[in-house]
């Protein structure tokens, strides 16, 4: 059956709160998917539960890899190599994943490659768009991460900025949370901020010092929970659709803004999105308009491809093999793991 096939890698993904198991061909070629999300789980307790994840993972690591099997039509035996998650995330969820993945490199006597879930998102564009090629700049964002990266080469990456405190997506949760809007924050403030104004509140926009391309987000979640608090106290109504408009611009602009300059700085022509923010409707369409006025290209990967998701680290794990990289059955989980 693998005659069919050139290089079949299974990818497992487990840093946070989905269960996710794929098979890719050559890296590149999709041939399942699946993805199993615990968000109702963690939906009453505001925001994610580490214990909770990592039971979850157990229940369900088995049957999503055995579904991303039969959904692509193999079996373990025609697997050829096998990615899996090993940082950053919540240890033990990362430990679920990690430690299966091992148990099927060192069963089937196949090579283990660790990835870095931060360099698996920027995979997931690679997934959609068989043109893309390094060199280009990325923007990653996603509730634990907001990094701007320079990719030189498959696998070399230049950090220009990262977030100082709160990563955007936290923003978002964080804020959705005091306006009462649930959880994940991210697709309910980007629905909501369709309806109201964006210009409504002029809430704060760090951009740092003159050259620096880090990130600050905590200032602008603490205006949003401020004002809130200011208009309680005085009895007035909030409208929540122009808090979220306007706490979304702040954010957006920010990280259009920077992303812009780390292009020119630079000098690259490609600006790929990447994470669970890069599905924001606001920043794919401000940073679109922008770029095209400099003459840069966007890429950013389907929604289902911004979350957390198996694809994306197979893709990543492909490439590594490729260049002749194998990781060791003693890789540990590495929770606060850097580019």
């Amino acid at each position: 059956m693998a005659n069919r096939f050139t290089h079949l890698t299974l990818g497992i993904e487990t840093s946070c709160d989905e269960t996710s198991a794929a098979v890719l061909d050559g890296g590149k070629k999709i041939l399942s998917n699946v993805i199993s999300s615990q968000v109702e789980l963690h939906k009453k307790y505001g925001g994610v539960v580490p214990e909770i994840a990592s039971r979850k993972h157990i229940e369900n690591i088995i049957p999503i890899i055995q579904e991303a099997l039969d959904t692509a039509g193999v079996t373990l035996n025609d697997i050829n190599s096998i990615g899996v998650t090993y940082g950053p995330g919540l240890v033990g969820a990362l430990l679920v994943g990690l430690s299966t993945a091992k148990a099927v490199a060192y069963g089937r006597n196949i090579p283990l490659i660790g990835v870095n879930h931060i360099e698996g998102h920027i995979y997931a564009n690679f997934l959609e768009d068989p043109e893309l090629a390094p060199p280009f700049v990325c923007l990653i964002v996603s509730g634990g991460h907001t990094h701007l990266v320079y990719m030189k080469d498959y696998g070399e990456y230049e950090i220009l900025g990262i977030t100082r405190d709160d990563a955007a997506g936290e923003a978002f949760d964080k804020t959705a949370r005091v306006l009462g809007l649930g959880y994940p924050g991210g697709p309910v403030i980007d629905k909501l901020a369709a309806e109201g104004n964006p210009e409504a509140y002029a809430f704060p926009r760090a951009y740092l010092e003159p050259d620096s391309l880090d990130f600050s987000f905590s200032g602008v979640k603490t205006a949003v929970l401020n004002l809130i608090n200011s208009m309680k106290q005085k009895g007035r109504e909030v409208n929540t659709a122009d808090v979220a408009a306007s706490f979304q611009e702040a954010v957006v602009e920010v990280l259009v803004e920077k992303t812009l300059r780390a292009a020119e700085r630079k000098n690259a022509g490609t600006i790929v999105l990447a994470g669970g923010v890069a599905a924001n409707s606001r920043l794919r369409g401000l940073l679109m308009e922008r770029a095209d006025r400099m003459d840069l290209k966007v890429r950013y990967p389907s929604p289902v491809l911004c979350t957390d998701n198996a694809a994306m680290i197979a893709s990543c794990a492909y490439f590594h093999y490729v260049k002749g990289e194998r990781s060791a059955l003693s890789l540990n989980a590495v929770a606060n793991l850097g580019l």
